[in-house]
């Protein structure tokens, strides 16, 4: 991934490069390898880039070949080399960037482009071929990637495009987070969906979602969760797997070591090949180019961070063991996160409470991993939006609720897990990759009958023919629960155990350790007259106002303010207000005294 800024509707934008610049220098932490600029005749593009794929010749912006397309994208697109070789052989290619064929599918398709990319990704297209100039700008199906646009009433008829927040603040008065599944076009400034899964029908809101009726086909949630992983593989430098112990990294750190196996198996005999070639024969320059990567990486690391003796630590070390990674982990101490804190919400760019506590481990993480020379990472975001696993929802009165609540929380992915996946690694300029939310997985996972995802706790929770408990997410639990070769995915107690937050499962006390600073620095008179301080999004606990002041503090505007939501859990089926999976009462339900 990487950071784009670009202006459009401007006069004379060359006077503006070394403001635009400036501005695009606020996203270097997401793109320290190279920088490039455009200035065009009333468009300003500037790219940031962090290099995973076309590592050598993969700089950006990119141009058509006549010169007249100009592109800038933040993402990856996983399909890249199929897109290539369906453009036919009188497509010409520059690079090989896996985000040069957008140009062509532009030229052949026009924005209708959108719907043919696999992969995470927002981008920034400029047409110079047309007068006036038009642009296109759009942001993958779920919002992997993030993406803001942004007005000034100083310079009325521009319209900004930024990765993040910070670039456009100081220019544009009105900024919203850019829709994920959309595409903008200047030529008619609209604003138009895209992406239209067949899961997520009427108004996309949600509660006009038709219920699905498919029974869980496991082999198939199995297979295509395999793809998803396999596919975000693709990289030129050395790559890793966040493994906190629960069942969704363990799952595609489970999946990926396998991946990597094969690889590395398959590369070492091609590379005994060749040597055997080059002894029975003339020299052959660049024996064993193929394995730049797995030379240095012939294992999988894992990385898990937690407060000493925390849940995640002890479970990632029992994964990792079982999956034969190279394990890293990192032990944080309470001060330590909450000297961060300032930093993250600096890097988030939201006050959102949930967001902030499972985001300040991750970002200590990403500098660490970071400093280990990898910059690309698997992480397991999206399977408990898909599959209804917060423990929250053992509370939906109903298979509706259920689905439509699915459906809610994967829409709103970007404003909180998705946003903190992206912005706490590209903090550090890490690529998080989530294959839970590759479309195909979506499209299987999300049209299974909500009846069979929804689950009890305690005395009330079904068994099923083998013994197993029907809890959260036990359909993905159960399709990878035996294997077509024997081998089994993960240890049992990894694959069964319940669900913890991220921000629970680092260690209780990380929470609490907050709370209490925040009672500590927020003053009761203070926090007592929050409503006339802040009369929308009102802080309901001192932790809230402590996060909130700092925000405003390093962005001090309305505009910026409105971007940020907060994730809160359903208060009409009687759910606790503190988004803390500890706060939910069944969460004990599955301990006992010996754990």
């Amino acid at each position: 991934m990487c950071g784009i800024f670009a202006i459009h509707g401007i006069q004379q934008p060359a006077n503006y490069r070394t403001h635009a610049i400036a501005c695009s220098k606020k996203l270097r932490h997401r793109g320290p390898d190279w920088s490039g600029c455009y200035v065009g005749k009333e468009a300003i593009l500037v790219h940031e880039r962090l290099a995973i794929v076309g590592v050598d010749t993969g700089a950006q912006p990119l141009y058509s070949e006549d010169g007249q397309l100009i592109l800038a994208v933040n993402g990856e697109i996983y399909n890249h080399l199929t897109l290539r070789q369906g453009l036919g052989p009188g497509v010409k290619f520059k690079t090989h960037s896996d985000c040069e064929p957008i140009i062509p599918l532009y030229k052949k398709h026009d924005k209708e482009l959108c719907s043919l990319l696999d992969g995470m990704f927002s981008f920034v297209l400029l047409d110079e071929s047309v007068t006036p100039s038009r642009i296109i700008a759009a942001r993958d199906p779920i919002g992997i990637t993030t993406l803001y646009q942004g007005w000034s009433s100083k310079n009325p008829g521009a319209v900004y495009f930024a990765s993040e927040l910070k670039a456009l603040i100081n220019d544009c008065d009105k900024i919203i987070s850019f829709p994920p599944g959309h595409v903008y076009d200047s030529r008619d400034n609209t604003t138009t969906r895209y992406y239209k899964p067949s899961w997520w029908d009427g108004d996309f809101e949600g509660d006009s979602a038709t219920i699905p009726t498919s029974k869980a086909d496991l082999e198939l949630l199995r297979k295509t969760l395999e793809d998803a992983v396999r596919k975000r593989l693709m990289s030129e430098v050395p790559y890793g797997v966040l493994l906190s112990g629960g069942l969704d990294s363990s799952l595609i750190a489970s999946i990926a070591a396998r991946e990597t196996e094969k690889v590395a198996q398959a590369q070492y005999e091609l590379r005994q090949r060749k040597l055997k070639e080059a002894s029975s024969g003339p020299s052959s320059p660049g024996v064993g180019s193929e394995l730049t990567t797995l030379a240095a990486w012939p294992q999988l690391h894992s990385f898990s961070i937690g407060l000493e003796h925390s849940p995640d630590l002890l479970a990632a070390r029992k994964a990792a063991h079982f999956l034969g990674t190279v394990h890293h982990e990192y032990v944080f101490t309470v001060q330590e996160g909450i000297d961060a804190i300032p930093e993250v919400i600096y890097h988030l760019e939201t006050f959102d409470v949930t967001t902030v506590r499972a985001s300040t481990p991750m970002y200590l993480l990403s500098r660490k991993i970071k400093a280990m020379g990898v910059k690309m990472v698997l992480s397991g975001e999206g399977s408990d939006e898909i599959l209804g696993g917060y423990l929250y929802f053992h509370a939906a009165p109903d298979a509706k609720s259920f689905h439509q609540e699915c459906v809610k929380r994967v829409k709103n992915l970007h404003t909180a897990d998705c946003l903190r996946a992206n912005k706490s690694t590209m903090a550090w300029g890490l690529e998080a990759r989530v294959p839970f939310l590759d479309k195909k997985f979506l499209e299987v996972a999300m049209n299974v009958n909500p009846e069979e995802k929804m689950f009890n706790k305690g005395s009330s929770q079904e068994i099923d023919d083998e013994g197993r408990p029907k809890m959260e997410k036990y359909t993905l639990r159960k399709a990878f629960d035996c294997s077509p070769d024997g081998k089994p995915y993960l240890p049992q107690s990894i694959l069964w155990r319940q669900k913890e937050q991220f921000s629970d499962g680092v260690g209780y006390s990380w929470i609490d350790g907050i709370k209490d600073h925040a009672s500590t620095v927020v003053s009761d008179e203070a926090f007592a007259d929050r409503s006339s301080r802040w009369p929308d999004n009102t802080p309901d606990t001192k932790e809230a106002y402590y996060i909130r002041e700092i925000f405003d503090g390093l962005f001090p505007s309305e505009a910026a303010a409105s971007t940020a939501i907060r994730w809160i859990p359903r208060g009409d089926w009687g759910c606790a207000a503190d988004p803390s999976g500890r706060s939910v009462s069944i969460h004990t339900a599955a301990y006992n005294s010996t754990d």
